[in-house]
């Protein structure tokens, strides 16, 4: 059985990492599963202790609405991030190395805009003279670095 795939995220704050990254990637919030009117009542009836979940009420993940890309699921955690990540995303807007490097740049700047509007930070543009490349290097809410290609 081939396994399904799942990228954890630790995060402070799940709700807010929940909303920006369903708008970077045209995703959903999760709903809960069958049976539950909340992810709330869901994890307690898979008996998390109350005082485990704090505050947590909404959805903590995030879905591909075409059931095609892996499911995100953020998991609150007490510390926060203090160093650069080991993995990131790379979000591909440009359409690849048949457009021309001005349109791909376009593209790009254009998806950077939409993100910094729903709360990513621009850390720095990765683009070399002479090199048949751009990107831009960010970081959404928490800090987490990914790039937009």
């Amino acid at each position: 059985m081939k396994p399904r795939l799942q990228v954890t995220i630790d995060c402070a704050d799940p709700a807010r990492l929940v909303r920006f990254w369903a708008e970077a990637l045209g995703y959903r919030p999760e709903p809960p599963p069958s049976g539950y009117d909340s992810w709330r009542a869901y994890w307690l009836g898979m008996g998390v202790p109350e005082d485990e979940l704090g505050d947590l009420d909404g959805p903590d993940s995030v879905v591909d609405p075409d059931g095609v890309g892996p499911r995100l699921w953020f998991q609150q955690v007490p510390e926060g991030k203090v160093v650069k990540n080991r993995l990131h995303f790379d979000l591909g807007v440009s359409g690849g190395r048949s457009v021309p490097l001005e349109t791909r740049r376009r593209q790009v700047d254009a998806e950077v805009d939409r993100l910094l509007a729903a709360g990513a930070t621009r850390v720095r543009e990765l683009a070399e003279p002479g090199l048949d490349h751009y990107a831009v290097l960010m970081r959404d809410p928490e800090g987490n670095e990914f790039c937009v290609n």
